[in-house]
């Protein structure tokens, strides 16, 4: 990307021309804000001094850290971020496929596409006509939850939202459930041009979100400690997910909608008209669990494959459903799940095993004791003898 003239005057198209293109290339929610530290900068770091970002250890890394300190570091010369929303909810789901737990529930936004595959490119023609439209060669970058800034708290500051207790941007008339996308540019805009902060917070007294997350991963509100969080879990997480933490995930298999299905304001919400983001079938939304547990690397890849779940691959989606059976509790599961532990991922052994335990039937049982003749791991090991000890039905 070529950095272009140092020196650039004042922006002659207006912030609502801008607004508008923006637009007119499908976002719903535009808004611009000066590239400045976020006002929530302090309390990041503090969040991350706590550990609560779990393993997600490039958030703390210290070159990451500068970029959100100062965003001249990503790009120099910035002066403006272009935050654009994009609606990604299918309304039409019923709740009773949902909330099935004979099978995995993903969060809404991954029904469809690879979200990233749709957004990134239309912020780049839009910054292809900022270049034509300026008549200058202007430098920027792009991003789509991939980059080091606080993309929430930038969107706050350029009026898509407000900060929820959750944690979420939430559109006091369109819910949370949206994509956020920045597009940062050396463009200078005339600050009365630029969008007006949204109020710190709408919330109120209101608590829902905190009651409903299973979990308990909010310590207070507007904090989530990510190491109790469905999402975390069944997304960023690679190994072994806490035992005490498995009963609480239900049916969850990617990511988590609870705290947002909850919260007052998606009463408000619209349904996407971005068909990239449409459930081809029900079973995008909730596949049966049964389908799930006998995912061999093709077939992950051939259901999958270019759909957000493509990031976790085969082995921790097939851990998700493993606990997702356990907490399902139906028979029906275990032929599957005794398949599982002689499954070449020990990550899938031992989840396969628990939720044998969880079921408890005569021949999960004399799988489990027949597995631990022959399992070399370790950890595979504590697993089986956990699921044998707990004794739930057996």
């Amino acid at each position: 990307m070529l950095m272009g003239e140092q020196q650039l005057s004042k922006m002659t198209i207006s912030a609502q021309t801008v607004k508008s293109h923006a637009v007119e290339l499908g976002f719903n929610l535009v808004g611009i804000t000066p590239a400045v530290p976020s006002p929530r900068l302090a309390a990041y770091e503090r969040w991350l001094g706590q550990h609560m970002h779990g393993e997600m250890g490039y958030m703390a890394r210290q070159d990451r850290i500068a970029r959100r300190r100062d965003l001249n570091v990503i790009l120099p010369g910035v002066r403006s971020l272009i935050v654009v929303g994009l609606d990604y909810h299918a309304l039409s789901v019923p709740d009773h496929i949902l909330n099935d737990p004979g099978r995995g529930r993903i969060a809404a936004y991954a029904w469809g596409l690879d979200y990233h595959d749709l957004i990134a490119p239309r912020l780049e023609t839009l910054a292809s006509w900022l270049h034509q439209s300026s008549g200058r060669q202007v430098a920027h970058r792009v991003y789509v939850d991939t980059g080091a800034i606080l993309e929430r708290s930038h969107a706050q500051q350029a009026g898509l939202g407000f900060t929820g207790k959750n944690t979420m941007l939430i559109h006091p008339r369109r819910g949370s459930f949206f994509f956020l996308g920045e597009l940062l540019t050396t463009l200078e805009f005339d600050f009365d041009e630029y969008d007006r902060p949204g109020r710190e917070s709408l919330c109120g007294t209101c608590t829902r979100c905190l009651a409903a997350c299973p979990t308990r991963a909010f310590p207070r509100p507007y904090v989530l400690d990510a190491r109790r969080c469905i999402s975390y879990l069944t997304i960023e997480h690679k190994g072994v997910i806490d035992r005490a933490l498995r009963p609480l995930m239900g049916n969850w298999i990617f990511g988590c909608d609870i705290c947002q299905d909850v919260c007052p304001f998606n009463r408000f919400a619209h349904s996407t008209g971005e068909a990239a983001f449409w459930p081809t079938d029900l079973d995008r939304a909730a596949p049966p669990l049964l389908d799930l547990l006998q995912l061999d690397e093709a077939a992950f890849k051939a259901r999958f494959g270019g759909s957000p779940l493509a990031r976790i691959r085969r082995d921790r989606l097939v851990r998700n459903a493993c606990i997702a059976a356990g907490n399902w509790g139906d028979e029906q599961a275990v032929p599957a799940l005794i398949g599982l532990l002689r499954d070449a991922s020990p990550l899938v052994r031992g989840h396969a095993a628990w939720a044998l335990g969880r079921i408890g039937t005569k021949s999960a049982r004399e799988a489990l004791i027949g597995a631990q003749r022959s399992e070399a791991d370790a950890q595979v090991q504590d697993e089986l003898q956990f699921a044998l000890d707990s004794g739930y039905n057996s």
